[in-house]
């Protein structure tokens, strides 16, 4: 997404906190929320089987990034296909050049393997409450520092932050839970091209 860095030190400190998304961390935070998924008491909506969705084709940076947001934190354990079916509209909303690095990125974010299926044994859904978007202060310094060749033209970020809500059964009973969740997008909107998706900060390490 960077190239020539050069000594700008703006992108080096972007790079320090995830803007590669290179250095990933043990999935921690889905195990434990599991366990607050089942512990909570307050009961979930009814609501059918919900099924991917693609992100949004638009030239609208703002509203490229909101979708991708929602649709980053937005799945169904009960629906076919597993957690490569939400990852896939991501995969597929990515610039070709970054779509290696926007996989790895999303698992991070969507629980797969083991956990995915321990999640389904509780009917677990979850989806994003969006409540702040914003470019973040470190990607204008970055943008006003760079050179021609140091970020592309129609390059941007966005901080968003929110709550995660997750709706399961539990012993029979409907459950629910929410958390604060903060993340940023790189997104790039060329002239006359659909946004397309660069990368994703590390989860709850957005830039600020």
């Amino acid at each position: 997404m960077i190239a020539l860095i050069g000594g700008a030190t703006i992108l080096l400190a972007l790079i320090g906190v995830g803007l590669f998304g290179l250095l990933r961390g043990p999935a921690a935070a889905q195990t434990a929320e599991l366990q607050t998924t089942a512990a909570s008491s307050r009961p979930a909506p009814r609501e059918s089987v919900a099924t991917p969705n693609a992100v949004a084709e638009t030239k609208d940076a703002g509203r490229f990034a909101r979708s991708v947001g929602s649709a980053l934190f937005g799945w169904d354990t009960r629906a076919d296909g597993g957690a490569n079916a939400w990852a896939q509209p991501l995969i597929d909303a990515s610039d070709g050049d970054e779509a290696n690095g926007v996989a790895a990125d999303v698992r991070s974010y969507i629980p797969d393997g083991a956990l995915w299926d321990e999640l389904r044994t509780y009917g677990t859904r979850q989806r994003l409450r969006i409540e702040v978007i914003e470019v973040p202060d470190a990607w204008a310094a970055a943008r006003s520092q760079a050179s021609a060749l140091q970020l592309r033209p129609g390059a941007s970020a966005f901080t968003i932050s929110g709550t995660a809500e997750r709706y399961g059964t539990w012993k029979g009973a409907p459950v629910a839970s929410e958390r604060a969740v903060s993340f940023t997008v790189f997104i790039d909107c060329p002239d006359s091209h659909p946004c397309r998706l660069l990368r994703l900060s590390r989860p709850d390490a957005p830039l600020q």
